[in-house]
């Protein structure tokens, strides 16, 4: 898995992890691959301040080192490529406890974490039928919708001209926290900074529909 004429010049197993690792924007295309990101198009909209020929440059590199396979449009994880998920959660834990503080400005993205949260639904909660999520930021003025129908759900950034089922009313650093982890939805629900409108027996549903971020126990048990 070494990368030739690239790497630190040490005989050491962790110089030779960040030989194929340490790249920038590395870990976060294992992290998505690692949670079932697997599509190109999804794993560039999930990160968005990565280039797509950044991206198709780092899944060949991964390719090469053997922790992603391409097949049929998509890239799975491999044996060694799994074997990277506690690791990598290991040290999502290490940030949480020590250096993970307060979201900065530059980091609320509203329209990511809409995505983020679309591919963690738990829709067997739901009525089996088409169900329409609104997300309605206080501090953002777009609008976001995530349909959910027999094809999974998905984001639409324009309203999609359904009825709407549920909406989701917060600013978007108290939404961050609540996904990752930061901050227990009940308490999030009950001092107003997170709301859900709609008919009851869906919006009781809310908070089982709403997993949250594969990490977030790990957030969760570090505060």
């Amino acid at each position: 898995m070494t990368q030739g004429g690239t790497g630190y010049g040490q005989y050491c197993p962790i110089s030779r992890a960040m030989d194929v690792l340490g790249e920038r924007w590395t870990l976060l295309i294992v992290r998505d691959v690692l949670v079932g990101t697997t599509r190109f198009n999804d794993l560039a909209r999930g990160n968005p301040g990565l280039s797509r020929t950044l991206l198709t440059k780092r899944l060949r590199q991964l390719e090469r080192a053997g922790l992603v396979e391409r097949l049929d449009g998509e890239y799975l994880p491999t044996e060694a490529c799994l074997e990277l998920q506690p690791v990598l959660f290991d040290l999502g834990e290490w940030s949480a406890r020590w250096i993970f503080g307060d979201p900065r400005p530059d980091e609320l993205d509203a329209e990511l974490l809409v995505w983020w949260m679309h591919t963690r639904l738990d829709t067997d909660a739901l009525p089996d039928r088409r169900n329409v999520l609104h997300l309605h930021f206080n501090d953002d003025p777009r609008r976001f919708w995530i349909v959910i129908d027999t094809d999974g759900p998905s984001v639409c950034v324009v309203d999609p001209g359904f009825e709407v089922d549920v909406t989701i009313r917060a600013d978007v650093e108290s939404l961050y926290k609540v996904w990752l982890g930061r901050a227990p939805i009940k308490d999030a629900l009950r001092n107003g900074t997170v709301e859900f409108e709609g008919p009851s027996a869906l919006t009781r549903r809310m908070p089982a529909v709403l997993r949250l971020s594969p990490i977030a126990d790990r957030v969760a048990s570090a505060r």
